[in-house]
């Protein structure tokens, strides 16, 4: 089965399915082919001398140097918890719309025509490895010149201002009926420009407006505290949560 015959295009998406391989991707940025699976295999990009760095956690992201000097990110899934002592990256389920990097990719794409604060997804893969367990893989846009929050925030402080802004990019995606299903202090980035992003999507979904928004918040917060006793300095104040908390409850008082 080729590619082709398995192409559909709305909003410019290329979809490839053959029964034991599943790939989306952005066609507007890599054209109609589908990629092939050596374009999700850290190996061939160091390979070709194209690997510009590694982030840190669990998902081993890789950061790559994409086409036209554009700037990537690989990530493979890998399990966390307990699991991940026995299950390091398998998945069990069926290579269909609804796998993780699939729900991923299309979740990027749609939170991206709503101007939300989020990479670029570039295509995404997931790989039947025996049964129903299945291995996953996700390219996105790099957000250059940015820091986690957790890091920025080890090496000096944020202005009220600043933390007013973070509390109104939650609330926009909370505006949105988004729920981040890992938001803590590594998942938010602060660009040389101060401007934030959100990153790391798998599991995030579309909810009604509920306790579910102040769940996402406190989260947050354990985050925050938690870099806090484990790291010194850590530069951060309740008076900077409530910064965070003024900015997204006054943009939701005025939306």
């Amino acid at each position: 089965m080729t590619a082709a015959s398995q192409l559909d295009r709305p909003g410019s998406i290329g979809r490839y399915h053959d029964g034991d391989r599943r790939v989306v991707w952005n066609q507007a940025l890599l054209g109609q082919a589908c990629p092939d699976p050596g374009f999700f295999d850290p190996h061939a990009w160091q390979a070709a001398g194209r690997v510009e760095g590694q982030g840190i956690g669990r998902g081993q992201a890789l950061f790559i140097a994409g086409q036209a000097d554009a700037h990537w990110v690989l990530r493979h899934y890998r399990r966390g918890g307990l699991v991940a002592h026995f299950n390091a990256d398998r998945y069990i389920g069926w290579l269909n719309a609804h796998c993780r990097p699939m729900r991923e990719f299309d979740m990027l794409i749609r939170l991206q025509s709503l101007g939300l604060a989020v990479p670029c997804p570039i295509a995404a893969q997931a790989v039947r490895c025996a049964g129903l367990a299945y291995r996953a893989d996700l390219i996105t846009e790099r957000i250059v010149d940015s820091t986690p929050l957790a890091d920025q925030l080890a090496r000096a402080r944020l202005a009220t201002a600043n933390w007013r802004s973070l509390g109104r990019v939650l609330a926009e995606l909370h505006g949105h009926g988004v729920w981040h299903a890992d938001l803590n202090a590594r998942n938010v980035l602060i660009d040389g420009q101060s401007r934030f992003h959100l990153i790391d999507f798998d599991r995030a979904r579309f909810r009604r407006d509920g306790a579910w928004r102040q769940a996402n918040l406190k989260r947050l917060r354990r985050s925050l505290d938690k870099f806090a006793m484990r790291w010194r300095p850590f530069y951060f104040t309740e008076a900077d949560w409530a910064a965070l908390r003024e900015g997204y409850d006054e943009a939701f008082d005025g939306a």
